[in-house]
């Protein structure tokens, strides 16, 4: 009896090609300035990109000027000479970050400004919060690994950033995915809605908006509401409307137009004890604390 043996099939492996590939990062910073700061300058052999997430700066890059609005990001090839300043007396929040890259599509990135749309801010603030994972934060230089830190925060950094690249890539050369008309309207309708509710809630920071109120304002049933919110931006609309309180809090300390009791007023705090109290509870610090700590980096 003759028993016929099964050839195993060769497989072909496909190697994946890369587009670009982030090989170290050297530094990663959430900086709140005051409204007067001024950064002189620097050069180094490495990639550099700025993000304005309030505020607006002005930006010298070797022999160009570029003036810098809340949402716009600029990258600085190796070797090149930048420096900054803020500008209109307004306190700006920058997210800086330093990466080598030696990919060729890295050229494209050369002295560009750009704007991010949702998604793209969304992976700038998910690099940011892997970041706070994975290193003790305040970030220093060099980055210090937590102990505790979640299993693959330093990938997902890298694996953001990529992705956050590849995306201005795409967009630059109009590359779109083949996605059906029906599910692009309804990811626009989420955006807008999302949109509304943040800025509504920007224009009543002094109020004491509640879940039911927003959700009578824009005809959404709570639970609905909740969960688009909250899948959109990662935090639920309460926790969403404390935090914009307290960034606006830092952002008037800086600014150093107003007291502490005219602040928590202009916030909607029944008391500067309560303002204090809910102040520290988000950043550690008491507001005099945190007016300290920004004038030392001035």
């Amino acid at each position: 009896m003759t028993i016929s043996k099964t050839k195993t099939p060769e497989y072909q492996r496909t190697h994946l090609k890369m587009s670009l590939v982030i090989q170290k990062v050297i530094t990663m910073h959430y900086f709140e300035f005051g409204k007067d700061y001024s950064f002189n300058g620097e050069k180094h052999d490495f990639w550099e990109f700025l993000y304005v997430d309030r505020g607006e700066v002005e930006v010298h890059a070797d022999d160009q000027r570029y003036l810098l609005k809340q949402g716009s990001i600029i990258f600085h090839k190796p070797n090149e000479f930048h420096s900054f300043y803020a500008t209109k007396g307004k306190a700006p929040n920058l997210i800086v970050m330093t990466f080598d890259c030696h990919s060729k599509a890295m050229q494209f990135f050369e002295q560009k400004v750009l704007h991010l749309e949702d998604e793209e801010r969304n992976l700038l603030a998910q690099i940011v919060r892997e970041g706070q994972q994975a290193f003790e934060f305040p970030f220093g230089h060099p980055l210090v690994r937590r102990q505790d830190a979640p299993v693959g925060s330093e990938q997902m950094i890298q694996s953001y950033l990529e992705i956050l690249l590849v995306r201005l890539l795409r967009k630059s050369a109009q590359v779109e995915a083949d996605t059906p008309l029906s599910t692009v309207a309804k990811e626009k309708s989420v955006h807008d809605l999302t949109s509304k509710v943040m800025s509504y809630m920007e224009a009543h920071i002094d109020a004491h908006l509640t879940l039911n109120e927003i959700s009578q304002v824009f005809c959404v049933g709570k639970t609905q509401l909740k969960e688009l919110f909250k899948k959109h931006t990662n935090y639920t609309l309460m926790e969403y409307f404390a935090k914009l309180k307290i960034d606006q809090a830092k952002i008037l300390i800086r600014e150093e137009t107003y007291n502490f009791t005219e602040i928590s007023r202009q916030l909607g705090f029944s008391s500067v004890h309560y303002f204090s109290k809910a102040f520290k509870k988000a950043t550690l610090m008491s507001p005099s604390e945190y007016a300290r700590t920004v004038k030392s980096r001035m």
